[in-house]
């Protein structure tokens, strides 16, 4: 990976890339069932991954204790996200406003690092996370405050939460012990258990539910498991290794504004003042967060 990505160029690709999970789901999700569709998904991620891991490292750490941590992390990070935004999506949020949401994350990880690894939060990365964090409330504030037609479905918005809440643990256990796991086979392992949580889930709630398999699903399906469960998930732990936590989920702030130009132009949602407005603040919190990790590093 060192080869095509860098440090400077790894954020940049990660939040192109982690922006059109929210679209791809859009896309794909009208033809499958949230569960079944992120199981199947799970399934190929973890036959590519493991098989990628035999081709590079020859081998797949089959330790107890990696084999743990690794499914913990991925029932956290990819079992809790994915089925999540999927569910939340399915019942009808818009792409955009579910990427605004996830896009809380950097708050909850930055405090919890601070606790948890005793990263310490200068007072301009506190100003930029708390900048980040008004620009989205900016915009989600009034989507909240919509009725009838215009609502958010409730059972969306407590979804997209518990994906919030997954991907923030997800990131956190990942950053305290996938640093001393080999990077595939760990991401293959987290898969493994994803596809297996998600197969219950679809068995459960979704027995005599079907996939459309028309050119549109397939073509989400691919791209979500090539450019995002391959791609982008290896380009964030590339990331977590070189960098703070904090540090690393303010790129989150960036994938609404991202978001929103593609479900734009691809779904027709559209993108008001107040939602340009908002993105602008985010850029500018992430960028004083990133201006400091920058800073940090050249002055160590």
């Amino acid at each position: 990976m060192s080869g095509l990505i860098t440090t400077k160029n790894a954020p940049i690709i990660f939040v192109l890339l982690w922006s059109t999970g929210f679209t791809g789901i859009r896309y794909g999700i009208p033809y499958a069932p949230p569960f079944t569709f992120i199981a199947i998904r799970m399934a190929i991620a973890t036959l590519l991954l493991a098989l990628i891991a035999l081709i590079i490292t020859r081998a797949i750490a089959m330790q107890w204790h990696v084999i743990g941590k690794s499914a913990l992390i991925g029932l956290a990070i990819h079992g809790a996200y994915l089925g999540g935004c999927f569910y939340g999506v399915k019942q009808g949020m818009p792409a955009g406003i579910t990427a605004l949401i996830c896009s809380l994350q950097p708050v909850l990880v930055s405090v919890n690092s601070s606790y948890f690894f005793g990263e310490k939060l200068s007072p301009r990365k506190w100003a930029g996370l708390s900048l980040g964090l008004a620009g989205l409330i900016l915009v989600i504030a009034p989507q909240l405050l919509k009725t009838n037609a215009d609502s958010l479905p409730r059972n969306g918005v407590i979804a997209v939460f518990i994906a919030l809440l997954g991907g923030t643990v997800g990131s956190i256990l990942q950053k305290k012990y996938g640093s001393g796991i080999e990077v595939l086979s760990g991401t293959a392992w987290q898969y493994g258990a994803t596809f297996l949580l998600m197969l219950a889930l679809a068995l459960i709630f979704e027995r005599g539910e079907s996939v459309e398999w028309n050119v549109s699903f397939v073509t989400s399906l691919l791209w979500l498991i090539f450019a995002l469960s391959v791609g982008a998930i290896l380009i964030l732990y590339y990331l977590l290794a070189r960098s703070s936590a904090a540090a690393v989920s303010s790129l989150y702030y960036l994938v609404p504004a991202v978001t929103a130009v593609e479900a734009y132009f691809l779904f027709g949602e559209t993108i008001s003042l107040i939602t340009a407005i908002g993105a602008m603040i985010t850029i500018v919190g992430v960028a004083l967060v990133l201006r400091e990790r920058k800073s940090a590093t050249s002055t160590s």
